[in-house]
């Protein structure tokens, strides 16, 4: 079959015929497209072979895709370095309060009824970073319960809100903190009428007759997930809530 194709080929070749008119069979050259290529550029003759000719690419559609891709990388560029300078963290302390934590030095310190503190992202007031304090009776929260039943308790509170349509614990977890007092942190989500599906981290502990409750909420929607560095930096903001040190 090779052969047989390369026969075809050489014989509707113009180099072919006119060899054929001008020269004896016996002497012809190998008919390879290597060989026949060489013989060409010797004696100067066009080169009309289809399978021999280079591939026409258009020049301006090398230069949009070179564009487009250079493009891309510079957009993606842009967009990480803003994500990071939007989520640069600053320390906040309330001595007042007794509390510390860090928090996005770019977002907004807003005022609102029942919260001790609240920040939010500039006009996504969805994404938001807050902390309420109230006197108990207890002296730690290990007296209310374990982590997981102050989660349970979280997630009914939620679920309880006309706004929310669900919620499902993520995780639990408890860690030391100042002066060695119990912090409980938490993860969960909420599928909400306002703002759709969101991510809330969560903290708690007692300090001196008081409960501090630190609650951080992201937009977490399938469409725009939450991405692996703004998470990180909200699990940073979650693990530095702890009481404020004395002075």
């Amino acid at each position: 079959m090779a052969s047989q194709i390369c026969l075809y080929l050489s014989n509707q070749s113009p180099f072919s015929y006119r060899y054929k008119h001008t020269h004896s069979s016996t002497n012809c050259p190998s008919f390879k497209p290597k060989a026949r290529q060489r013989f060409q550029e010797n004696n100067n003759i066009p080169n009309k072979d289809p399978l021999l000719q280079p591939l026409p690419l258009s020049k301006r559609r090398l230069n949009f895709s070179a564009l487009a891709l250079i493009f891309n990388g510079v957009l993606q560029d842009i967009s990480k370095a803003l994500s990071d300078k939007e989520l640069e963290l600053q320390r906040y302390t309330d001595v007042d309060e007794g509390f510390t934590l860090l928090r996005p030095s770019s977002w907004i310190k807003i005022e609102k009824a029942g919260a001790t503190v609240l920040f939010e992202e500039a006009n996504k007031g969805s994404n938001n970073v807050g902390v309420v304090v109230n006197p108990v009776r207890l002296n730690s929260l290990g007296e209310f319960g374990t982590p997981q039943f102050v989660a349970d308790k979280l997630i009914q509170a939620e679920k309880r809100k006309e706004s929310t349509k669900d919620a499902e614990v993520i995780g639990v977890a408890e860690r030391p903190g100042q002066g060695g007092l119990q912090v409980y942190e938490f993860e969960y989500k909420v599928d909400s009428t306002r703002g759709g599906m969101k991510r809330i981290f969560s903290a708690a502990f007692v300090a001196s007759k008081k409960l501090y409750l630190l609650n951080i909420a992201h937009s977490d929607k399938p469409e725009s997930p939450l991405d692996t560095h703004t998470r990180a930096v909200l699990e940073e903001i979650l693990h530095s809530f702890d009481a404020a040190p004395s002075t």
